[in-house]
């Protein structure tokens, strides 16, 4: 179904409604289609999957958190050598 963005603000409850059931909503802009209407897919991750992701979520944390300067020295290159403003 293609319908104008106008068209949908009116119809936007059926609209999502219809795109939940399976049916493609192409929304159009000046008659040419901008964008898509699709449902969100859940995700179910068994407790093995769950807690490999929380672990890979951790280890790509801690690399950023120990990847460049310190807080002590983030801004020392705004400084000369003897402390004063460049």
């Amino acid at each position: 179904m293609r319908i104008s963005v106008t068209e949908a603000k009116s119809q936007l409850t059926e609209l999502v409604r219809r795109a939940e059931a399976g049916d493609e909503i192409i929304l159009t802009r000046h008659g040419q289609a901008a964008v898509r209407l699709v449902p969100v897919t859940k995700v179910r991750l068994d407790a093995n999957a769950r807690k490999k992701l929380l672990e890979s979520v951790r280890t790509a944390g801690a690399a950023k958190a120990s990847a460049g300067p310190g807080a002590g020295k983030s801004q020392d290159f705004l400084y000369d050598e003897n402390g004063l403003p460049r």
